[in-house]
């Protein structure tokens, strides 16, 4: 049983490249220029310090300013000097500062300034009851500043992901993090516990697959409460992939039968219905067109590619007609991005890259260029995907936000990223 989880993980779990293309239209207008300070007289610079790293990171991924240093400083309650900053080029300056709650929790304390207007444009505290979650708070504080500008949306940084983590040989582990993995949580152990997927939006409760009595089972779990309860047991394999945008069905790659399809699972009836019944393996199936089609991996050529399917009919369609070995697929609306594994580089190393289409056109843009990238996810918005990268044997957590063609990588601390979702 385990044994064929793991042929099939080795199968679809190798990444390839291809180029998609969405349509992004760029202003020319240089983007304004923040100015992110600690407190003249605050008593916790060293904590701060971490704070301040995280809020200029997570401008700068946002793609909507250019993070400067500036020798200002000030105390919390009183102004900068906006003349001199406003001859060093800068737009935005905020000041941060700390303290204690009576609660025993953290309060941050933060001042916006707008240089060219010379006023104080925001003023407002954001508190956590565990000091260890700080990283939250810079990420409410960057997504407050962006909101001030009126910017896209960058809503999804206060969200959590959730991964799973190989520590040693059958052995994996499932966390909760920020996007930077800074803040990191444990939430299940104990045996392989593998492919996370949230179940909902709240994201307080959410899917994964373990084994017990050496019978994959998917197991959905509350995040707050600890309760949990088996959906669905499949030997060989079993897997959530999708949640439809209403959170009642879920699609899972079960093999009953010996051979992987795809069902979908009703959450209110509890019931199944069998989707594929290929004699080969359907795997890893996504919503797309509003629920209405599903875009899944299958080897019906003898290697694995991208198909799509509408649900309710028996057709199947090629989606992908690049690469020879794609997997590991996921969707937005029209847009789908899928790892591709390439041939070897200038340095005879091969790699797995990720690929933007669409299922209403033939653009084909290649989104990644070096390292093992895999589990690609899109945000909520559909403007960022997230995916697992590993260079040189280390894992990463990767950023690529599609609108503005930039990247970011964020390291794990140990162990190797298995799976991850958000």
């Amino acid at each position: 049983m385990k044994k064929m989880i793991v042929v099939l993980l080795c199968f679809f779990n190798i990444a390839f490249a291809v180029d998609a293309k969405l349509e992004i239209v760029k202003k020319s207008k240089s983007l304004p220029k923040i100015v992110i300070s600690i407190s003249e007289n605050s008593n916790d610079i060293n904590f701060l310090s971490k704070i301040k790293r995280v809020i200029e990171k997570d401008l700068k991924v946002s793609g909507h300013f250019e993070v400067l240093s500036s020798n200002v400083k000030t105390n919390y309650n009183q102004r900068p000097d906006l003349y001199k900053l406003q001859k060093e080029g800068v737009d935005l300056y905020l000041n941060i500062d700390s303290q204690i709650s009576g609660f025993g929790g953290f309060i941050l304390n933060t001042k916006l300034f707008d240089i060219n207007s010379k006023s104080l444009v925001l003023n407002k505290t954001f508190s956590t009851k565990q000091e260890n979650r700080y990283p939250f708070l810079s990420h409410r504080v960057a997504i407050s500043i962006n909101k001030y500008l009126n910017a896209p949306s960058i809503d999804w940084m206060d969200k959590f992901v959730i991964f799973s983590v190989y520590k040693e040989s059958k052995k994996a582990d499932i966390y909760i993090g920020d996007y930077t993995l800074t803040y990191q949580k444990r939430i299940v152990s104990g045996g392989l516990n593998i492919f996370p997927k949230w179940a909902s939006k709240k994201q307080d409760s959410y899917y994964y697959t373990t084994y017990i009595n050496s019978v994959p089972t998917l197991v959905k779990a509350n995040l707050y409460t600890g309760k949990k309860e088996t959906i669905m047991k499949s030997e060989g394999m079993v897997i959530a992939s999708d949640i439809s945008s209403d959170e009642s069905k879920v699609l899972v790659t079960a093999s009953p039968y010996g051979q992987a399809d795809i069902y979908l699972f009703n959450t209110k009836t509890r019931t199944k219905q069998r989707l594929t019944r290929y004699k080969g393996i359907d795997v890893g199936a996504h919503f797309v067109e509003n629920d209405t089609k599903i875009v899944f991996v299958s080897d019906r050529l003898n290697y694995p590619n991208i198909f799509a399917k509408k649900i309710g009919q028996r057709g199947v369609q090629r989606l992908v007609y690049h690469g020879t070995n794609n997997s590991a697929v996921t969707t937005h609306k029209n847009y789908v991005v899928y790892s591709s594994r390439d041939k070897a580089n200038e340095f005879g190393l091969r790699t797995f890259n990720l690929y933007l289409v669409s299922t209403k056109s033939d653009s084909l843009r290649r989104l990644t260029a070096t390292g093992v990238n895999q589990f690609p996810k899109f945000s909520s918005d559909g403007e960022s995907i997230l995916h697992t990268k590993t260079i040189n044997g280390k894992s990463y957590l990767g950023i690529i936000r599609l609108n503005y063609e930039k990247s970011f990588t964020f390291a794990l601390r140990s162990g190797k990223i298995q799976s991850i979702d958000w």
